[in-house]
């Protein structure tokens, strides 16, 4: 780890807003979540200026960004040569819409040995799951998918079937239907329960 001058630490707010950015939250409140405060309390962390060392700790635990550039802002933001992690955005369907919700941080390890790692991955939870979903795909074939059914986005299972029609199935009855007639946002890679 490399040494840095503590008197180049920023107010607060600033380390604050580089905590928000290293964990890909898109609020303030989202951290405070996270962190399981009130949003109050984490409004009075902005405004008195003193250095949250506690946020900075456990934000460089959970995502392996760089000490100095959270503290300071010098330097980059994750250190890519030391890590295998790959970030990932998160959604979460919420009434049949996906809807940010920040970012997940993988090891690389945990997708399937002799496939490659997926260019263009998004995490889905829905439920009590997760899903690491592949919208970079050549074809599609039997298995689960993340799929938009006239506006509603679910995770479905789909069957090929011949001239260009799928069975989907899943939730509720199944059905067979024109590839076209479906919106297939990505193939499921990994699933967590």
């Amino acid at each position: 780890m490399t040494k840095f001058s503590f008197e180049q630490i920023s107010h607060s707010s600033e380390v604050l807003d580089r905590i928000i950015d290293a964990y890909g939250f898109t609020s303030k409140l989202m951290l405070a979540d996270h962190f399981g405060m009130a949003s109050s309390s984490l409004a009075g962390r902005y405004k008195r200026g003193g250095f949250p060392a506690d946020m900075v700790v456990r934000c460089v635990a959970e995502t392996g960004a760089n000490l100095e550039w959270i503290a300071t802002g010098n330097g980059t933001k994750f250190n890519d040569e030391e890590l295998d992690i790959l970030r990932v955005p998160r959604k979460k369907i919420i009434d049949g819409q996906l809807r940010d919700a920040g970012i997940l941080m993988l090891d690389q390890v945990i997708f399937p040995k002799g496939k490659p790692t997926p260019k263009k991955p998004i995490c889905v939870v829905d439920e009590t799951s997760q899903y690491i979903i592949e919208q970079q795909y050549p074809e599609i074939y039997d298995g689960e998918w993340l799929v938009d059914i006239e506006g509603k986005v679910s995770i479905r299972t789909l069957t090929r079937i011949p001239v260009k029609k799928v069975r989907v199935s899943g939730i509720g009855m199944a059905f067979d239907c024109s590839i076209e007639d479906i919106n297939i946002i990505g193939k499921v890679i990994v699933t967590i329960n």
